[in-house]
């Protein structure tokens, strides 16, 4: 095996594991914090992580002397996109399904491929394929049927899935826009460095946020069963997996990346059944198959 076969290889575990771990905490760990405001949770799932990084890699500091414009840029794009908006987002519409249909909320953030294949020809010159439009529209079709099946929604009875539809496309297009500028910023800097800084930037986006909407008062609402799961979020499926991810990141493509990523919905949809006792109806299996599908033919059309 060539070392750079072996780099790919390496990327492709790293990445895919790490999207595991997310589909675990999607399903069993997050979700276990709905008593709190989503904004103060997303805060300490972040703010906690980075104090403790600061333990270690309290030496990054001095790689803001090589930072140009363009890197400060991307931070505080990646900060705001993947970190605030698309973990506030998704976040709030797991804890808008009360328990129920997790697996749709993971699956509908899935979309994110589209967004990262239009911001990777934006931003990383990288080509799309002809057919990307009949794809992309195949995606999103199913992904309605997959949030509501066959039946039309109804503002009344349907609100909460509908809303946390809306907020999962909305994670979908953070998350795809933040793999797009993380791979930007891996360019010209190492995993660590990434993570760590991606965590700082985040944690300050977030303080501002919950300073100003006044959400920091939930800290006298944290239980104690509240502070285990944040600490064991924070570790493993929290800053761990990142560290996993910008590990592969910076050895594949971001469209290998994209691809890598989905078996975030697929342990999610098994993790929902083993944990919640939850199955998808056969119109949303259909659906799932066919979105999945979508965006692996879009993936291949990308290569």
């Amino acid at each position: 095996m060539t070392f750079r076969n072996n780099q790919l290889l390496r990327g492709t575990i790293a990445i895919s594991f790490s999207a595991i771990l997310w589909g675990f905490d999607g399903v069993v760990l997050t979700p276990r914090l709905h008593n709190l405001d989503v904004s103060w949770v997303v805060f300490v799932l972040h703010a906690f992580p980075f104090l403790l990084m600061n333990l270690f890699l309290f030496s990054e500091y001095k790689n803001l002397k090589s930072f140009v414009k363009q890197d400060y840029i991307m931070l505080l794009l990646i900060g705001l996109f993947g970190g605030a908006i698309g973990t506030v987002s998704i976040v709030k519409a797991l804890f808008l399904v009360n328990f129920e249909q997790l697996s749709v909320v993971v699956l509908l953030q899935k979309l994110q491929p589209i967004f990262a294949i239009i911001l990777a020809a934006i931003l990383l010159k990288e080509k799309i394929g002809k057919h990307f439009l009949l794809w992309a529209s195949l995606a999103i079709v199913a992904s309605y049927f997959l949030a509501f099946g066959i039946s039309i929604p109804h503002l009344s009875s349907d609100e909460n899935i509908i809303q946390a539809a809306l907020y999962a496309v909305l994670a979908a297009f953070s998350f795809g826009s933040s793999t797009v500028f993380s791979k930007k910023l891996l360019q010209n800097h190492n995993f660590v460095t990434a993570t760590f800084f991606r965590y700082g930037f985040t944690s300050i986006i977030l303080l501002i946020f919950v300073l100003l909407s006044g959400s920091y008062s939930d800290f006298f609402n944290t239980t104690q069963f509240n502070w285990i799961f944040f600490v064991i979020i924070g570790i493993t499926t929290g800053s761990g997996a990142i560290f996993i991810y910008y590990y592969g990141l910076r050895r594949v493509k971001a469209i290998v990346a994209t691809i890598s990523e989905l078996l975030f919905p697929i342990s999610a949809i098994l993790f929902d059944y083993i944990f919640n006792d939850s199955l998808l109806s056969p119109i949303q299996i259909v659906s799932a198959l066919v979105m999945v599908f979508s965006i692996i033919r879009l993936s291949n059309l990308k290569n």
